[in-house]
């Protein structure tokens, strides 16, 4: 395994560890499943997603992004640009690219029953962040090795966003309470916790709002953007009326989920309405 690989990893690794601690030191809600019945599992589909990565693109998507370097492919490889300037455009344009894949996994039937399995955890928490089914993460690769061949972003830029991505995807599952002051100055340009709690709601109006993982001002930009849950936080219901059953939790009912019917076929869709 190749440095470059290693870094995410380890980063996203010693993420978890101090963001599980801090739930345990602040959280915002109070859970009502034990999260160490829930934990195994959605680490143990993290395990899976890694090990399907790493058997298809072994190299990474560094890699990705050093061959497009030297094969001269991209916009940023055929243009001259200062280089700060060439990192925050191609960073930002990732960014916008898993956005929009976010938008259309909940849009698109067949991409929203893989994307499901991610919101039919009953609570929301620093592992609701890996918590994504196999299918769902290889999309995702192939959408970001056609991005990064598109832009042309360096090989730095990308190692930068998938370290960044992978503690934002932690960070804003977390159920951390953070003071309102410091949630109101951070989503000015940042998706903080309370800001993607509402995606988890299960009000069908709050599922279908912020998108974003990294940078707040999509939601804002493209009009998806709500400030808080109808109910509030404390009183919000986290999940899906699909699934609802405590034994759907298990890794293995998680890997069939996108195959099997919904127990509720009313809400087999996150833009109905109950």
């Amino acid at each position: 395994m190749d440095i470059s690989s290693v870094f995410p990893l380890l980063s996203g690794a010693i993420a978890l560890i101090l963001l599980a601690t801090a739930e345990t030191a602040i959280p915002r809600r109070q859970q009502m499943h034990n999260r160490f019945k829930r934990w195994p599992h959605n680490v143990g589909i993290l395990g899976i997603d890694v090990l399907c990565v790493r058997l298809i693109l072994p190299a990474g998507l560094v890699g990705i992004a050093l061959f497009a370097e030297q094969e001269g492919l991209g916009l940023l490889n055929t243009i001259s640009l200062p280089t700060w300037i060439a990192t925050a455009g191609a960073y930002l344009f990732l960014d916008l690219i898993i956005y929009g894949q976010h938008v259309a996994l909940h849009r698109i039937p067949v991409l929203w029953a893989l994307h499901r399995t991610h919101h039919t955890d009953l609570e929301c928490d620093v592992t609701t962040g890996v918590r994504f089914h196999p299918f769902e993460i290889l999309l995702s690769l192939a959408l970001k090795i056609i991005a990064i061949l598109v832009i042309g972003a360096s090989a730095t830029t990308v190692l930068i966003f998938e370290i960044t991505l992978n503690t934002m995807s932690l960070f804003n599952h977390s159920n951390i309470c953070l003071p309102r002051k410091l949630d109101h100055v951070l989503r000015l340009v940042l998706v903080t916790p309370d800001m993607h709690r509402v995606h988890h709601s299960a009000m069908p109006t709050e599922t279908n709002s912020n998108f974003g993982f990294g940078v707040a001002w999509w939601d804002l930009m493209f009009k998806t953007y709500r400030a808080q849950p109808k109910l509030g936080h404390t009183n919000m219901t986290i999940g899906l009326h699909t699934f609802p059953e405590k034994n759907e939790l298990r890794l293995d009912r998680l890997l069939t989920q996108p195959f099997r019917k919904t127990v509720n076929p009313r809400f087999s869709r996150p833009h109905q309405e109950s």
